[in-house]
């Protein structure tokens, strides 16, 4: 979120994110922070002011599904979702705060230690910054 939207594998490989709109699916649940994003409120987010496709609702399922297969490719058909959830009337993306950068920099910016380690943590979190949060989403609602 601290700079283009990414997200990495475990071993540290790029995962390939998609086209604009899916992006902007995956940084609308990011800012949800772990909260469901009812389906018409992702649509109204996703296309604000702008004409909707024939079958919006059934364009953010085909995106959250892209999206499932990238963040989860191990997962086998028709099982649960663990990461990017299907919950009540929505969506909500299930990353531990050690996963998102933002989250990690809020975190560390809340440090209650001594000066010095607070420098350092400090440090830390800014060195998380890739550039301007969201660039490659920053013109979407």
């Amino acid at each position: 979120m601290l700079g283009p939207l990414a997200a990495y594998d475990a071993e540290g490989t790029e995962l390939r994110l998609g086209g604009p709109r899916q992006r902007a699916v995956l940084a609308r649940l990011l800012v949800a922070r772990r909260q469901v994003v009812p389906l018409p409120r992702l649509v109204a987010d996703l296309w604000d002011g702008l004409a909707l496709p024939g079958d919006p609702e059934g364009a953010v399922r085909t995106f959250v599904a892209a999206l499932r297969r990238v963040l989860e490719p191990g997962r086998r058909p028709r099982t649960a979702a663990k990461v990017l959830v299907t919950e009540g009337p929505g969506y909500a993306l299930r990353a531990a705060v050690e996963d998102v950068d933002a989250w990690r920099f809020e975190r560390a910016a809340r440090a209650e230690e001594g000066a010095p380690a607070l420098v350092e943590t400090l440090e830390g979190a800014l060195a998380l910054w890739r550039g301007p949060a969201y660039a490659d989403v920053a013109t979407a609602p």
